[in-house]
């Protein structure tokens, strides 16, 4: 995502001599009277820095760095070369790595998915209709006659009063639950968060909650608009080997298989079971759940590897507060290769990530230059296996390095767009925490204004690597330019961003192209991002959550302590 030229320096482009590539001049900015006014620095970052990591990132030779790769060593390499050499300390002891135990699972359907009625069987091919892993370590998984059972949104919410297993006891059976949560839709906040998604709108959460009731299988109903990516998406991302943490039960715990169903085999099939309008029944509140009369069989052959891929950690110590945190944090892994399309199986990840790894590099490589250190520290965290269901920096949250009460807050980097200079500032999360007034201020000073995230309901706040953070309690930022282009405005803006997620969103064509990417926007949003961190960093206060923030009573379970 990309940012505008400073409106205090209207260059015509961002020099690229490494000699300039360091501009530092004093900007005092006024803080609340809790803060301390601290001094904060426009830095600015060199262009062909990020030019350099992004075309190394994303080109073939990185193989779509998928962890447990050939992929994996080349990136990790990398990254704790690019640490030394800006004399940065290694972040965990006397390591750059933080292992994380992971198991890789290659599960591959051996059977269609077929349903079957009193009268009739459906066979749903692998692929074109449906997708199913299995989180389980094991060779194989037979599920043979489960009897499906349309729960709704697959949700138990007590705050909502709300339980779409209400009555049913689902061992043996196999749960078909729709995408998104209710609210979806719906301009009524008090409905869940109305066309904001909560987490219970998440495919992770939905897995989840089916293994807590016990059931066999569960089915997510794929549909666009709800959940935010085509179905290209799904085909590309929930095939091939899958990574999960270990668990100390195998993930015997979780259900038989987990998968999910395009929109027409979804529509055929409740044609099938009678049951009509199936949207609008699941929306109602006190819906219970309705069996199907139709059973489930599937077989799947896997094979699995235990082992462990690496958080790749750095630190600047502070100078004063060195035991307070502020953590940068990006993915570096992406799908690896997959499914061929068009005759390209390297699944590259230009804009996702290596785009988000080379902001945190610079954001790194300008507080490694400064004239003098922050107070607090600085740590830098490329997190592994985010496309694997945000792993690596699930892994961290449970396994901290620094401790939660120390950390200050997370500043999270994950797709900084190549279009040109934005004029707005898109907060993901916007009304969550006082991280809000910190971006509000420092895009001021670029001449940008701050906007929530325009597409709630798709669920952003829960798809990277600052909802871990947050779920521990440490206020996260995830923010870039992404809606208002500078010379095109919002709808061309609108319309490209919608054009990438059709066509290169999880696909190989995510790939670095010369002619289409801009560097100077991402600079600046990388530009932006280090002025709220280095704010941060030399004040004593520590940023809050909001009132209503669902994570505000865990931060302050253990800050009062």
């Amino acid at each position: 995502m990309n940012i505008p030229i400073l409106s205090f320096d209207l260059k015509a482009h961002i020099t690229t001599a490494r000699a300039l590539s360091l501009l530092l001049m004093p900007l005092f900015i006024a803080c609340s009277s809790e803060q301390n006014s601290v001094s904060q620095y426009e830095v600015e970052i060199d262009t062909t820095q990020f030019k350099k990591h992004i075309t190394r990132l994303a080109s073939d030779e990185f193989e779509g760095r998928m962890p447990f790769s050939e992929g994996e060593k080349k990136t990790v390499a990398y990254l704790e070369q690019e640490f030394i050499n800006m004399g940065l300390e290694p972040g965990n002891g006397d390591s750059y790595l933080q292992e994380v135990p992971l198991v890789e699972i290659d599960a591959v359907p051996t059977t269609d998915l077929k349903i079957n009625s009193s009268d009739e069987q459906i066979s749903l091919r692998y692929r074109n209709d449906f997708v199913a892993l299995t989180r389980r370590v094991t060779e194989q998984v037979y599920v043979e006659d489960s009897e499906l059972v349309f729960c709704g949104f697959g949700i138990v919410a007590p705050e909502y009063d709300w339980n779409d297993y209400e009555g049913i006891d689902m061992r043996g059976k196999t749960a078909v639950v729709l995408v998104n949560d209710p609210g979806f839709g719906s301009d009524d906040t008090t409905f869940f968060k109305g066309n904001t998604m909560t987490y219970y709108g998440r495919w992770t959460y939905k897995y989840e909650e089916a293994a807590r009731q016990g059931a066999e299988g569960v089915i997510i109903v794929h549909d666009t608009a709800p959940a935010g990516y085509p179905w290209g998406v799904v085909r590309s991302s929930w095939t091939g080997k899958a990574l999960y943490l270990q668990s100390d039960d195998d993930n015997m715990s979780r259900c038989a298989f987990e998968g999910w169903i395009n929109n027409t085999a979804a529509r055929q099939i409740f044609s099938k079971a009678k049951i009509s309008n199936y949207l609008g029944q699941a929306r109602e509140q006190g819906f219970k759940p309705i069996p199907m009369n139709m059973t489930v069989s599937v077989a799947l052959e896997a094979s699995y590897v235990k082992a462990s891929s690496p958080n790749v950690v750095a630190k600047l110590e502070g100078n004063k507060h060195s035991d307070e945190y502020i953590i940068y944090s990006a993915h570096w892994d992406h799908i690896g290769i997959n499914e061929a399309v068009e005759g390209d199986s390297i699944y590259n990840g230009a804009l996702d990530n290596a785009s988000g790894v080379a902001a945190m590099l610079e954001i790194a490589r300008a507080f490694s230059e400064l004239p003098e250190k922050p107070e607090r520290s600085i740590v830098f965290i490329a997190v592994t296996a985010e496309e694997q269901g945000l792993l690596g920096s699930a892994y961290y949250a449970e396994q901290p390095i620094y401790p939660i009460e120390k950390t200050v807050a997370n500043i999270n980097m994950d797709g900084i767009w190549f279009l040109g200079s934005m004029k707005d500032v898109t907060v993901v999360g916007y009304g969550q925490s006082e991280l809000d007034e910190y971006i509000s201020e420092a895009a001021a000073q670029q001449g940008r204004y701050v906007i929530p995230d325009p597409q709630p309901e798709k669920g952003y706040f829960f798809r990277s690597d600052h909802f871990n953070f947050a779920k521990v309690g440490i206020p996260a930022l995830y923010a870039s330019g992404e809606s208002d282009h500078r010379q095109n405005g919002k709808a061309w803006t609108e319309q490209k961003n919608s054009e990438w997620t059709q066509k290169h969103y999880h696909q190989p064509s995510d790939e670095y192209v010369p002619e289409e990417w801009s560097f100077d926007g991402m600079a600046q949003d990388a530009e932006l991002l280090f002025n709220v961190g280095y704010r941060l960093s030399n004040e004593r206060y520590f940023p809050e959550w909001k009132s209503g923030s669902e994570f505000k009573t865990i931060r302050e379970s253990y800050m009062q302590q």
